[in-house]
């Protein structure tokens, strides 16, 4: 029977991943397109008890929202698991949010370039606590019009935050935009203590 020391050694490291931006943009689809276990997820229904309160100019046909989070999980290679935890994108829901950062070692923020203003506020969240992230442009319907550096300038985003096309669809430009956030993630760690290990997070 292996001992205590060797299990620990074999364990994978955990990390903590947000996945934030405004209402509708994508954010309960990107952690089901992407986590290898069934995605938990808080929706309901939207009833017009929603009616003046939640914004849905732009995304009419929306049926269902996220009332609490998303959860998920990915694994990287052999030593690194994931979980991704999707914030709710309505104004009403976002005092969970300080919640839901707690541990969270990086985050990416879901972009709708049919309502860009809608993610102002996940952006701001990060930058206020010093929380790393990437920006991750959703195509729906499969288009990007715009050009990740058109992007940044009318976000107003610093040159050091990555703007990354992705379609919340596929599994694969989901993972992708994980492994970016991953590389800038261990690329700090090593600027700032060469050791570039992260700090094991957790749920």
């Amino acid at each position: 029977m292996a001992d205590s020391d060797t299990i620990t050694r074999s364990a994978p490291d955990t990390v903590k991943i947000l996945i934030a931006g405004g209402f509708g943009v994508g954010k309960t689809t990107m952690v089901g397109s992407v986590s290898e276990i069934a995605p938990l997820r808080t929706e309901e229904r939207l009833t017009s008890a929603g009616l003046g309160v939640d914004d849905l100019e732009g995304i009419e046909e929306k049926k269902a929202t996220t009332v609490a989070l998303d959860f998920g999980r990915i694994t990287i290679g052999q030593d690194l698991v994931l979980y991704l935890f999707g914030t709710p994108g309505q104004q009403r829901f976002w005092f969970m949010w300080n919640d839901l950062a707690l541990g969270a070692l990086g985050a990416v923020v879901l972009i709708d370039v049919r309502r860009p203003e809608t993610s102002f506020a996940a952006i701001d969240f990060f930058e206020r606590r010093g929380i790393p992230f990437v920006v991750a442009v959703n195509g729906f319907y499969g288009e990007h019009p715009y050009p990740p550096e058109e992007i940044r300038d009318a976000l107003a985003l610093p040159a050091h935050v990555q703007v990354l096309l992705c379609d919340a669809r596929e599994r694969g430009s989901c993972r992708d935009v994980l492994i970016a956030l991953l590389d800038q993630l261990i690329a700090s760690a090593v600027q700032s203590d060469g050791g570039g290990q992260l700090t094991p997070g957790g749920p």
